[in-house]
């Protein structure tokens, strides 16, 4: 009798091990990467095969049951990534996999490319008298040029029809030409050519390059310029944002340059997700843009990487697997030898440690592209001012000069909702939701009490559940009440509110930036999704409503994050000929990290607070992980971290302490952050953590490098 064949599949369950199965006699052995069907447990599971050479076989072994795939369904290059995150992030190489892969390749879905719909007629004439709409299709594919089945559907032709003419050989199928260079490219300035320059000279090897150039100063023709050579290398280009929202916006503008380009994010169908993924790993799409999970993309030959707004924290992946795509963008493109592009007006403290290191080399954009000019900013000191629910009166006067001056305004408010608080003005009672350790947000369109962390939803009472009074008053601001004094104080200007709750459609965010692009005199209030890559050439005003909540939590990553988002928010204004202002309702005027974000700019502040964060001890200078536990029970949550912090004998151990949102879903939560000097030190400590075996409601994790505390 020959040996067992024996071969390793991780599967997808939040299990550090690896399982060994045979191979029956009927099967050929699988490739490492390929997609098997396992059975596991009581049920079978979709796993990878890991390792096709076992020297100490498991004795009772159960047989795989079907190889799904005749190639890898994750490269050789992918699963040394998907090793190394198993090691960095200590998260099971099983679901890191299962991770790796689009949501219908993990069901089995066969890896199959659909055929082209797109229809051309053929070199064989056709006739068909006696055949009229067929003869019809015929000739408007012949007047009209190549068309997809679906326009042709719409204009009255049946898929039957198609099917005749395809099998009498009159149409055939053909591939979609996206003509080039539909705008003409404007014309690269000094810097913007010496930072092309440089990203090509390190065509075909690694190198992190960061790309900080100020709002408005043309990163994205940098990116556009930079593609040129690797693409016409026949390589492909991976370009990662960090919005869905950004996604068709940024689509169009890399269509109208480059053929091929596809796209990949979440509001996608499985299906359609699949095809792309499958399209990038045959090379059929030259470029890709996506979103954080589009870094495990498979690509044929890929020749640069460059992620826009580096610095935002939607890379960050915040449960399950937390990973962040920025970083490792920069290990995939190592591994590939390919250079990578950050870019960013606001990069973050971590890129600017690595650049202080020699890691990366910075490049700088210090002008606007076109001759724009940066806006000025002016505070208004809010302490006893006079408002209209949040609108100050000079603000009011600002805003009606730069629409009789035919200008458009921005309202930023990073809070959506009518209210944060509804308040009870009798008792002082507020609505609290039941499941959470949060206030319910007032909503009203559609009218409802909502909690932004678990989702729950109630009808808004009439009367205090306290007291039984009726004097119940919404308190804070929110972007639907501000939506609603703007219409209130400028009735004769339309008014588009851009936040979660109006964008769900990409559809209909596209309608609205259609409606703004056309340049009348409007107003914008919206949240951080706004000022995130938008061009908007009109906007000559960017009021932001409320800078103090930011600077005063007690994150320490608080301070970075806010004075990003107001210089990216900032950045909307005085895009084009005419020049913008930004004013910033505060009531610390004289806050530190205000005074220092508005007279020395994004970099001055970002030296200074990089200088604290070296001086604290806290990252970048030192890396640092936080174990979160939670459970309906809060002592089987304190327990753990209790005994996992009695093992941590190198490193500091802090805690445990109640998260800053300390129940979510009923369920408490606790964390344990460790801080060590080397990060070696840091993965060694969490490589020999040994956690027993725990209650099955109790949920623990590792987040390394966490982006926040929450």
């Amino acid at each position: 009798m020959s040996p067992p064949r024996v071969i390793q599949v991780a599967v997808p369950r939040p299990l550090h091990t690896v399982y060994d199965y045979g191979v029956p006699a009927e099967l050929s052995m699988p490739a490492i990467g390929t997609r098997l069907r396992v059975p596991f447990g009581r049920s079978n599971t979709i796993g990878i095969c890991t390792a096709i050479e076992v020297e100490t076989p498991h004795k009772r072994l159960k047989n795989i049951q079907q190889i799904l795939d005749s190639q890898p369904a994750i490269p050789a290059e992918l699963m040394q990534l998907a090793h190394w995150m198993t090691q960095y992030y200590h998260h099971p190489l099983g679901e890191v996999l299962a991770t790796m892969l689009p949501s219908a390749a993990r069901k089995g879905a066969p890896f199959d490319i659909d055929a082209v719909d797109h229809w051309c007629v053929a070199s064989t004439p056709f006739a068909g008298k006696r055949a009229p709409a067929q003869l019809a299709c015929y000739e408007y594919l012949q007047a009209n040029g190549p068309s997809s089945g679906s326009s042709l559907v719409e204009g009255g032709f049946s898929r039957q029809t198609l099917r005749n003419l395809h099998n009498k050989g009159a149409i055939e199928r053909c591939e979609v030409l996206t003509s080039k260079q539909f705008e003409t490219p404007p014309k690269a300035n000094n810097e913007q050519v010496l930072a092309i320059e440089t990203i090509n000279k390190h065509h075909g090897k690694y190198a992190c390059l960061l790309l900080e150039g100020v709002t408005g100063s043309g990163k994205t023709e940098v990116y556009l310029r930079s593609m040129a050579i690797p693409l016409a290398a026949q390589q492909q280009v991976l370009i990662l944002v960090p919005e869905i929202a950004l996604t068709p916006q940024t689509l169009r503008r890399f269509q109208c340059r480059f053929a091929n380009v596809g796209m990949l994010h979440s509001n996608l169908s499985d299906h359609d997700r699949l095809q792309t993924w499958l399209k990038c790993k045959s090379g059929k799409i030259s470029v890709l843009i996506g979103t954080r999970s589009a870094i495990f993309t498979p690509f044929k030959s890929l020749g640069l990487i460059i992620v826009d707004e580096e610095h935002d924290s939607s890379y960050k992946q915040q449960d399950g697997l937390r990973y962040s795509a920025r970083d490792l963008s920069v290990i995939r493109a190592r591994a590939h030898n390919v250079p990578v592009v950050l870019g960013s007006a606001t990069p973050s403290l971590e890129s600017l440690y690595n650049v202080q290191r020699k890691r990366y080399q910075r490049l700088h954009l210090h002008k606007r592209a076109g001759g724009a000019q940066m806006p000025t900013y002016n505070i208004i000191d809010m302490r006893g001012q006079t408002h209209t629910d949040g609108i100050s009166l000079p603000l009011e006067r600002v805003i009606k000069r730069h629409l009789e001056a035919r200008g458009q305004v921005l309202l930023f408010l990073n809070r959506r909702g009518f209210a944060p608080t509804l308040l009870c003005a009798a008792c002082g009672w507020q609505a609290h939701c039941t499941a959470c350790d949060a206030r319910l947000t007032l909503h009203r369109t559609p009218p409802q009490l909502s909690c932004h962390h678990c989702g729950l939803r109630l009808q808004v009472p009439k009367k205090c559940a306290h007291c039984d009074q009726t004097s119940l008053l919404p308190v804070g601001m929110g972007t639907q009440r501000t939506e609603s004094v703007a219409q209130q104080l400028f009735n004769d200007v339309p008014i588009y509110r851009i936040d979660r709750d109006t964008t769900r459609s990409t559809k209909k965010l596209a309608e609205q930036f259609d409606k703004i692009n056309q340049g009348k005199p409007c107003i914008m209030v919206g949240t951080q999704m706004l000022a995130k890559g938008h061009h908007f050439p009109d906007v000559t005003l960017v009021a932001i409503l409320n800078a103090d909540a930011g600077f005063l939590s007690p994150d320490f990553r608080a301070p970075e994050r806010t004075a990003q988002l107001i210089v990216q928010v900032a950045g909307r204004s005085g895009r084009a000929v005419r020049p913008g202002e930004v004013w910033i309702q505060s009531f610390q005027p004289d806050n530190p990290a205000l005074v220092s974000l508005i007279q020395t700019g994004y970099p001055g502040f970002a030296v200074a607070e990089l200088e604290q964060r070296i001086k604290m001890g806290m990252p970048p200078a030192k890396p640092m992980a936080l174990i979160r536990a939670e459970s309906v029970n809060p002592q089987e949550a304190i327990s753990l971290l209790n005994h996992a912090k009695q093992q941590f004998h190198s490193i500091e151990a802090l805690g445990p302490v109640p998260a800053p949102l300390a129940r979510m879903s009923n369920r408490s939560r606790f964390q344990l952050m460790l801080i060590a000097e080397t990060r070696p030190q840091l993965h060694k400590a969490l490589q020999q953590l040994q956690i027993p075996k725990i209650p099955n409601k109790l949920r623990w994790s590792i987040d390394v490098d966490p982006y926040d505390s929450m």
